[in-house]
């Protein structure tokens, strides 16, 4: 596989994983309101450590399924066909 299909690959699993991990650890009670903010926003997103933790298991899933690519246990190309 090609870097670029492999970069996409990659894009395509960090963006999944960070939708899945975006409500994680979000406490929604507001200690100061704002007017004009929403109410179920979260005061603070965390959003530094959700993003490392996104790269992180999107690293670990990326590496197995290039492997698994690479030792031809997983054929991209015959599964479209």
């Amino acid at each position: 596989m090609s870097a670029t299909g492999l970069a996409i690959i990659y894009v395509i699993i960090w963006w999944i994983i960070f939708f899945i991990i975006l409500p994680v650890d979000v406490n929604r009670t507001k200690i100061v309101k704002v007017d004009g903010e929403d109410p179920g926003s979260p005061e603070n997103p965390k959003m530094i450590k959700k993003f490392l933790y996104c790269t992180v298991i999107t690293t670990i899933i990326f590496i197995i399924i290039y492997l698994l690519i690479k030792f031809e246990y997983l054929n991209l190309r015959n599964m479209i066909i």
